[in-house]
This record gives structure tokens, C-alpha cells and sequence, in this order.
């Protein structure tokens, strides 16, 4: 009889009140999980350039995880994330918070593009992502402690460690480990 007397009992207040910011609580856990998610464990990432094709093409959207390099340093072979180089700028090309490589030389390598062929401590590297063959001549020079030789698939059109040379690893933001669009070519990378 509330209605009837104008009186309440306190519980259907208290109901209220908690109803009233219950529509609030879970959006806001949902952004906060978003928010710890996107910072510790994955974002997404889209591919925006031709650096990487044949294996990464414009478009594609990829999944970058930040776990992984907590617990190892990048290997030869892994695609990573890193935050751009101020001589990594190119005039007139399109300025970004990252870049994409594939990681082909750790510390204390030798590197060295000769006749085509990336050859890594005087060994031939074999590399079936590639566009082409490198048209061009690098190295040899060993890579610094605290550094990577990152290099575009589509070598001859990449401005990659060739051009501006060594990736320090503290710019490395995540390793590329999915890509999830289209839905075609999804899949582990």
C-alpha cells in the first residue's frame, strides 16, 4: 500500500537507487577490461602500405599480441610492431605511429644483402615471403647488442633497417600473431 499512504519502506528505495546506476556498472567494467586489454595483452592493427606483401597486403587487419616479448626477445622470422624511427620519415610518405617488419637479424649477427641474397653469418637465408630478391647491396656489418635488422617481404619497396638502419628493441610494441580480415586469408601468421 506505498502508493495508497505516500509511505516507503526503504527496501524499494534502496532498489531503485541501485537500478538507477546498475545500467552504468557493467559499460563501464566492459571499457576498463577494453582499456587493460588493448594496453597489456592485443590491439588490432591495419596494414596501410605494400612494405610486407606478398605476405601482408593492403587492408589486411591484424592482431597484434605484447605478451610474448615479456618473457623471450623477438626471434628471426617474427613480424613485429615497433614505434617508427625519426630517420625511418620518409618525405611525402604517409606518417604513422607503427610499422610492420619482419625480423631477419638479432644481436651479434652478421648481415650482410649481396647478389640478391640476404645472407645472415655468411649463410644464405631462405626466404619464401618474399616479393623478389633485394636489388640492392647492405652490409656486411654484425648487429649491435640492444638491436634488430628488420626488413620488408617486398624488399625492393620497403624503407626498412636497409635504409635507416638498426631497430633498437625497446621501440618493439608486439609481434604480429593473426591476421583476422578478410576473412579469406584469416588465419595464424
Amino acid at each position: 500500500m506505498e502508493e495508497a499512504t505516500g509511505k516507503s519502506d526503504g527496501k524499494s528505495e534502496a532498489r531503485a537507487g541501485k537500478r538507477q546506476w546498475s545500467w552504468l556498472v557493467l559499460p563501464g567494467v566492459a571499457l576498463l577490461l577494453a582499456v587493460l586489454v588493448r594496453g597489456w595483452v592485443a590491439e588490432p592493427r591495419l596494414i596501410i602500405s605494400d612494405s610486407m606483401e606478398p605476405a601482408l597486403t593492403y587492408g589486411d587487419r591484424l592482431l597484434m599480441e605484447k605478451v610474448s616479448y615479456r618473457f623471450h626477445p623477438p626471434r628471426a622470422g617474427d613480424l613485429v610492431v615497433f614505434e617508427p624511427l625519426p630517420s625511418a620519415d620518409r618525405r611525402g610518405a604517409l606518417r604513422v605511429d607503427a610499422h610492420i617488419k619482419r625480423v631477419i637479424a638479432l644481436p651479434g649477427q652478421e648481415v650482410r644483402v649481396h647478389e640478391g641474397r640476404v645472407l645472415i653469418d655468411g649463410q644464405p637465408l631462405e626466404e619464401p615471403y618474399v616479393a623478389e630478391a633485394p636489388d640492392y647491396e647492405w652490409g656486411p656489418t654484425r648487429v649491435p647488442e640492444d638491436m634488430l635488422f628488420v626488413l620488408g617481404d617486398n624488399r625492393n619497396a620497403s624503407a626498412d633497417s636497409h635504409v635507416w638502419g638498426f631497430l633498437p628493441r625497446r621501440n618493439v610494441l608486439g609481434r604480429v600473431c593473426l591476421r583476422f580480415w578478410p576473412l579469406g586469408r584469416a588465419g595464424s601468421l
